[in-house]
């Protein structure tokens, strides 16, 4: 029992983070992965992405809320897990569904927006997850918070990529839902609101 609570919300972050994995490569095995894997796997990673940047986001206002610091230390984590998962969906695209034909992705790139969209959101993601560590946070002082902002772009960035990738009215649903979790995420950081909730642990 003292393990799991020095060591249960550590358990609880790596394996929801990486149970989507293992369900994607399971039905992968079994041949259920719809009519179109290499689409489903895009779809899938490009979602769990999406959610995991969101709960990265999440958990500086969920500690202003409740005063609970943990969720606090857990925040890169959940992050460099949105970075694997954003390298996965980038390699699906390039590797699975392109075969590496580079020519044929720059066209793709070039006529549509939604990819440059979401290799733009990737290449901002980049340098925040290499400057992850305790030892950039040193290098980079006060430039490290100012670097670690550009998550804000890249996050509506890959909202925008995902409305844009929306091929009809109803599968614009669930990228709307994002975009409107985003919105809460960056409202509950404008200093006022974000006030009103420190003061109410407090």
């Amino acid at each position: 029992m003292a393990w799991w609570r020095t060591n249960g919300l550590r358990v609880l972050v790596h394996a929801g983070a990486l149970l989507p994995l293992a369900w994607i490569a399971w039905r992968f095995t079994q041949g259920n992965l719809t009519a179109n894997p290499i689409g489903e796997i895009q779809l899938e990673t490009g979602r769990i992405t999406l959610t995991l940047l969101m709960l990265s986001l999440a958990c500086t206002p969920v500690y202003n809320a409740t005063g609970f610091v943990p969720v606090r230390q857990w925040r890169r984590t959940i992050g460099l897990y949105a970075f694997m998962y954003a390298g996965l969906h980038l390699l699906n695209f390039v590797g699975l569904d392109y075969g590496f034909n580079f020519p044929q992705i720059w066209a793709a790139i070039a006529d549509k927006k939604f990819p440059m969209a979401g290799l733009a959101a990737f290449v901002i993601l980049v340098p925040i997850a290499v400057t992850s560590t305790k030892g950039w946070v040193e290098r980079l002082g006060k430039n490290w918070k100012r670097l670690h902002r550009l998550v804000y772009a890249a996050v509506a960035i890959g909202v925008i990529h995902y409305v844009w990738a929306a091929k009809s009215q109803a599968s614009m649903n669930v990228p709307l839902i994002y975009g409107t979790v985003l919105a809460v995420l960056l409202i509950v950081r404008i200093p006022v609101v974000k006030n009103l909730i420190s003061n109410r642990v407090t």
